[in-house]
């Protein structure tokens, strides 16, 4: 049974430029060295295509020189800023047509080795509970309101309950995503239709996507908070 990883590394980045591979820390090759030193550093992923139209990030990549790590040369057709997670699961499809998918992003910097490996051998035992995926999500226990009012509580039972007795609700937080290729390819998607929700603390599921992100980053890798 062989696990692949999907990484996709476009250039360009709208909010956050040269996001991918802009110095972090003492990483001259910023995330996209963070991320590969982790995913390569994992025991349950076999292969890594790393899905990109960068040249940069394509050089250092075949600089690293490890055969588990695949380089794809991405269509600019699927590279833009207005390329849908849908037209990519449909790009997985095409690259990986067997095993199980691990879909991760360089923006989730805290997510180590040990992490991945223990998320996958959840994934697999959650199988034979009736789980036909896996997805990390962030539990929220606090005051969530939408334009309508609150959305875990009843104000008309008790105005502010203690956060503990609240219904957590789970925020995809983007860090891995992980099924089978037939999933992706029956489904469309990647998830199925019972994803098991693996929980990560607010460090291990941090997302950049903003600079106000990175900078956050940044400080915690320097105060020593990861392990990267």
């Amino acid at each position: 049974m062989t696990i692949t990883c999907f990484l996709p590394c476009r250039k360009g980045s709208e909010r956050v430029p040269r996001k991918n591979i802009r110095p972090i820390a003492s990483k001259p090759f910023g995330l996209l060295e963070i991320k590969l030193e982790q995913l390569l550093s994992t025991t349950m992923i076999d292969r890594i295509i790393l899905s990109t139209n960068d040249e940069e990030i394509m050089d250092f990549a075949a600089s690293l020189g490890n055969p588990r790590l695949d380089v794809r040369l991405r269509d600019e057709s699927l590279a833009s800023s207005i390329t849908s997670t849908d037209e990519l699961i449909e790009y997985v499809s095409s690259l990986i047509d067997d095993g199980h998918v691990i879909w991760t992003h360089v923006t989730s910097p805290f997510l180590d080795a040990d992490v991945y490996d223990e998320l996958l051998k959840t994934y697999l035992r959650e199988l034979d509970n009736g789980y036909d995926s896996l997805m990390t999500v962030t539990e929220l226990q606090g005051f969530i309101w939408d334009d309508a009012g609150p959305v875990n509580y009843d104000r008309g039972v008790e105005k502010w309950p203690r956060t503990q007795t609240l219904t957590p609700l789970y925020e995809v937080n983007s860090g891995a995503f992980v099924a089978s290729a037939s999933v992706y390819s029956e489904r469309k998607d990647r998830i199925g239709g019972n994803p098991f929700k693996y929980k990560l603390d607010k460090v291990r599921g941090f997302d950049i996507d903003w600079e106000e992100d990175f900078q956050i980053a940044e400080a915690l890798m320097c105060a020593g908070v990861s392990r990267v």
